[in-house]
């Protein structure tokens, strides 16, 4: 199942944000990806900053545990979980050559940290274009 994708909140800027949500889109266990930028974001006559962060919402299952009611009957019970962990995502993005590892990572955010050159046609000047992602997960 695709994930609802939410780009209302983003300008569109960063190739390599791009490429993340186009894989993002196709990996199972994810509800949701919403994109947005990042107020970090800054330009400078030598360098380009962008920030973008991108929210996921994983998709939940329940199961069945078995339980004692008042430590004498046995039954069971409905329980909810997450079908995948910001720790699981980091793996899949990582086996994925276009994405590769991210620059750091922890129990509740992924970061990637790109830079390029750009070289305007014309002999002009060029400058640096950083782009820095951050993949947390959103609260529902």
């Amino acid at each position: 199942m695709a994930a609802d994708v939410d780009v209302s909140k983003w300008s569109g800027e960063g190739a390599f944000t791009q490429t993340l949500i186009d894989q993002l889109k196709n990996i199972d266990g994810l509800a949701l990806v919403r994109v947005e930028d990042a107020p970090a974001s800054r330009s400078e006559a030598d360098y380009n900053f962008m920030s973008n962060e991108i929210f996921v919402a994983f998709e939940t299952g329940t199961r069945q545990e078995p339980m004692r009611r008042l430590g004498l009957f046995p039954g069971t019970r409905t329980v909810s979980y997450k079908k995948m962990t910001i720790l699981d995502l980091e793996a899949q993005l990582s086996s994925m050559p276009e994405i590769g590892s991210p620059d750091y990572s922890d129990s509740g955010m992924l970061q990637y940290l790109r830079t390029e050159r750009i070289i305007p046609p014309y002999q002009t000047k060029g400058y640096k274009l950083v782009e820095l992602v951050r993949i947390y997960e959103a609260v529902r």
